[in-house]
């Protein structure tokens, strides 16, 4: 029996799915999927390695995903982990398996990769909703992010394969389909296009959902999208990290508070069911009271009511790193206060 363990984003999950089946003819084999987004991320996959050869002491546990990727040798010096692979080389884990190990740390440039995995999933054990991966990696900097440098370059993935893994996961009976990406709204060569491509070649498609989207990057097209499908679900998670401009400024975002709040409302004037959620960092370096007062105030007047929060993580090797800190308390203290305003928003 093969089980493996996802931590993090959709594309973990998806990319989960992948290795499952890959590996569907293994035994004993504990596949570790890891996310390096905060430094309490990365904590939590080393403690699950931990955990899980406690649990199964003949086990062979591999490690793999953003957090292998980004500080391989962490993972290296733990007796509990057999094999360490990157993002990379997990597209290439039954055949790394199936040979005889003569390393355990087998993890590349991932900025010299530019392809993908074309792998087709066959579903989602026990979800409702299936993930479609669109494309991977990020070309842009914001100051606090380390994703790009466990993810490379933005590379897409090409139509015809992302139409054959959506007609396959609607032949096993899902109804909800999530394109997900790193960055997806930077799908080449137009993210807009490609929904509308799917929604005219897949019009039986009962639920069109997305991850997370970039404001700066919604166009007026994808607004008309929504307007005139109404089989695109009418959700909406942005990240939006601040609702202050100076604070978005310094994290290198391409969009102000004002195009936030416009979106929300272009979207909700064509679809008044719609919903909204976002992703928002607290405490992020040199953040004011007053500019956290900001993104407060802009989760009432975008009406967001979903939120997804985190408390800045400092990543090494990230510009936001350098900047001078807001006391991790302060950050904490913040965070929960954004916390109970989505909170009210849902009332």
């Amino acid at each position: 029996m093969v089980k493996v363990i996802t931590l993090g984003c959709r594309i973990n999950a998806y990319e989960s799915e992948v290795i499952k089946e890959k590996l569907a003819h293994l035994d004993n084999v504990i596949v570790v999927n890891t996310c390096a987004v905060t430094a309490e991320a990365e904590r939590q996959c080393r403690q699950t390695v931990r955990k899980l050869r406690r649990e199964n002491p003949a086990a062979r546990i591999v490690v793999t995903g953003c957090a292998a990727q980004i500080a391989p040798q962490k993972f290296a010096d733990m007796t509990e982990a057999d094999l360490i692979l990157g993002n990379k080389e997990k597209a290439d884990i039954a055949a790394i398996l199936a040979a005889p190990l003569t390393e355990k740390t087998i993890v590349g440039d991932i900025f010299a990769y530019d392809g993908h995995d074309a792998f087709v999933i066959t579903g989602f054990e026990g979800r409702q909703r299936a993930f479609v991966q669109i494309q991977q990696g990020c070309d842009h900097r914001c100051t606090y992010c380390i994703v790009p440098f466990a993810r490379g370059h933005n590379r897409s993935v090409p139509e015809a394969e992302i139409i054959a893994q959506i007609r396959e996961l609607l032949r096993q009976g899902f109804a909800e389909i999530c394109l997900t990406g790193v960055d997806a709204c930077s799908y080449k060569p137009s993210f807009s296009a490609l929904v509308k491509y799917i929604l005219q070649q897949v019009p039986e498609i009962p639920s069109l959902q997305f991850g997370s989207l970039d404001p700066a990057a919604v166009d007026d097209e994808f607004i008309a999208l929504v307007r005139d499908y109404a089989n695109i679900a009418p959700h909406f998670h942005f990240s939006v990290q601040s609702g202050d401009d100076l604070v978005l400024k310094r994290m290198k975002r391409r969009h102000s508070r004002a195009d936030v709040i416009n979106l929300c409302r272009k979207l909700k004037a064509v679809r008044p069911d719609a919903v909204f959620g976002a992703d928002f960092i607290c405490g992020f370096p040199t953040e004011s009271e007053e500019a956290f007062a900001n993104t407060v105030k802009l989760v009432h007047e975008a009406g967001i009511s979903k939120l997804h929060v985190f408390p800045y993580s400092e990543r090494p090797g990230t510009p936001a790193a350098l900047m001078p800190q807001i006391p991790v308390e302060e950050r904490r203290r913040r965070a929960e206060i954004l916390r109970r305003e989505g909170e009210v928003v849902n009332d």
